[in-house]
């Protein structure tokens, strides 16, 4: 299927749905806030947003090699929009999570959502290569996607940030009922859009929804949760990542050349354990058949985003 996406051929629409209804199954059973173990000596593989780069999705794997159960990835959130191949990203990576339930882990970001969609490209990407029914499966199964992730108890993982209020614990994120649309305020937001700044306390964010959070805020969520780092992503960097708050913080973004305009490389970060240390990979964007990012994107609507 992967060879098949490369030579821009497309998946039968039966097996997309199949596929589909095999990923939604698999991913309800999740809790909101997924735990996962990495055994001695065992390596574990964090890419942030992707954005529908398929070909970019296929350096990773040609860099740092397949997902596995000996060779686990978690994917930060928006796999979709802006990239014109958000179909081949998104198929690839649910059948990855498929064929391997512990060898793939996906977390929702603020693009699995419907109103994203509708705006910066993946709605009408699905309309032309599938069809409306199948836009709406999507939205389906993405409200299915975990919020966050703790490796090893030490690093909590989640696509955009903190919260703003203090004193929130993994019990609260674990209780979210995650299974609808992103609200516009509350911890689920908060969760898929907030971010960090270079400063204490909180701020209104430069988005106009969540909030902008400072290191103490990092440091007192550390403390509280006997964390030692956090890792999100959300945002583009000119080198692929960013390292913030003392170090207690790295934004990792694996789109590169983000929109074929940004010019950033890409990166990933891989830990090994027992001292699970980050070890970040920086990468730099492949060609890619000439489809444009946004072609697919509702250009009225997006103006505005």
């Amino acid at each position: 299927m992967m060879e098949e996406f490369r030579q821009q051929r497309k998946l039968h629409k039966r097996y997309g749905f199949q596929i589909l209804l095999q990923v939604r199954k698999l991913l309800m059973a999740l809790p909101s806030l997924v735990d996962v173990t990495v055994p001695e000596n065992g390596q574990f593989t964090v890419c942030g947003d992707v954005h529908g780069q398929y070909y970019d999705l296929l350096n990773i794997f040609e860099l740092n090699g397949l997902p596995s159960n000996e060779n686990p990835y978690l994917f930060n959130g928006d796999f979709v929009d802006r990239g014109s191949f958000s179909v081949e990203v998104i198929f690839t990576l649910f059948a990855l999570k498929c064929l391997y339930p512990e060898g793939v882990y996906l977390s929702r970001g603020n693009h699995e959502s419907k109103s994203m969609n509708k705006i910066y490209g993946f709605e009408g990407e699905v309309k032309a290569k599938f069809n409306e029914r199948m836009v709406d499966l999507f939205a389906e199964v993405f409200c299915c996607l975990p919020l966050a992730h703790v490796l090893n108890g030490k690093v909590f993982v989640v696509h955009g940030g903190l919260f703003s209020t203090d004193g929130v614990k993994l019990s609260d994120i674990r209780a979210i009922d995650r299974f609808s649309e992103p609200p516009d305020e509350g911890l689920m937001c908060e969760l898929l859009w907030s971010d960090p700044f270079d400063g204490l306390g909180r701020a209104p964010s430069k988005r106009g929804v969540a909030v902008a959070f400072g290191s103490d805020v990092t440091k007192r969520f550390l403390a509280d949760n006997n964390l030692d780092l956090i890792v999100r992503s959300h945002e583009v960097k000119e080198e692929g990542y960013q390292i913030e708050h003392d170090g207690k913080l790295i934004t990792v973004f694996s789109a590169p050349n983000y929109c074929d305009q940004m010019g950033n490389k890409g990166a990933f970060i891989k830990f090994k354990a027992p001292e699970f240390k980050p070890d970040i990979k920086v990468f730099e964007a492949v060609p890619h058949p000439n489809v444009k990012a946004m072609a697919y994107a509702n250009n009225l609507l997006s103006l505005f985003g």
